[in-house]
């Protein structure tokens, strides 16, 4: 039986892709990292927005052996927010659209949940890493908002990396710097 698949692509459609099956998790991440990013991605001209009003990043989890690029990624490039940093954010420049984050020893990728049509986009089902935000940041209660990961979060994870056979495909698009 044939897994459904769903098709995306970035804000000029130049760049496309397309994610099998279900996500392992819906989070908006609240991090100093995502936030850091966040400002970076959203100087560039052009740049879609992408985060949430709270100003994390909604992100869509999925197996990294479920996500296949389809066209464009000469347009792919990566941003990593230190040289030593073992995360990298890729975006698309023709049209500046920020695509995925990868932890690079992960079996995982974090799309951003931006690439959904708005009346697609995958419902949020927790908030993460709200203890990185600064002392009296109030947060809506529409959904939970822990300090960190959860342990539900990171079973996830592992439910995901088992089923996968504790395998960790490589993603080799976007992998030129992107020049600010």
């Amino acid at each position: 039986m044939r897994m459904p698949t769903t098709p995306l692509r970035c804000t000029c459609g130049q760049v496309r892709l397309e994610v099998v099956d279900r996500s392992i998790l819906n989070a908006e991440c609240l991090c100093t990292s995502c936030r850091t990013a966040g400002e970076t991605f959203r100087a560039l001209p052009g740049a879609p927005g992408f985060q949430a009003s709270t100003g994390g990043t909604p992100y869509v989890l999925y197996r990294k052996d479920r996500v296949r690029f389809l066209g464009g990624q000469e347009h792919l490039r990566e941003l990593r927010l230190t040289e030593k940093a073992s995360t990298r954010r890729v975006l698309a420049t023709c049209c500046n659209a920020p695509l995925f984050l990868e932890f690079e020893s992960g079996h995982w990728l974090s799309l951003y949940a931006s690439l959904w049509p708005a009346s697609a986009r995958p419902a949020m089902e927790l908030r993460t890493m709200a203890g990185d935000l600064p002392e009296g940041t109030e947060l809506p209660s529409d959904l939970p908002n822990p300090r960190s990961h959860t342990a539900s979060f990171m079973f996830k994870l592992l439910a995901a990396w088992i089923r996968m056979g504790f395998r960790r495909p490589a993603i080799d698009v976007g992998r030129r710097a992107l020049e600010l």
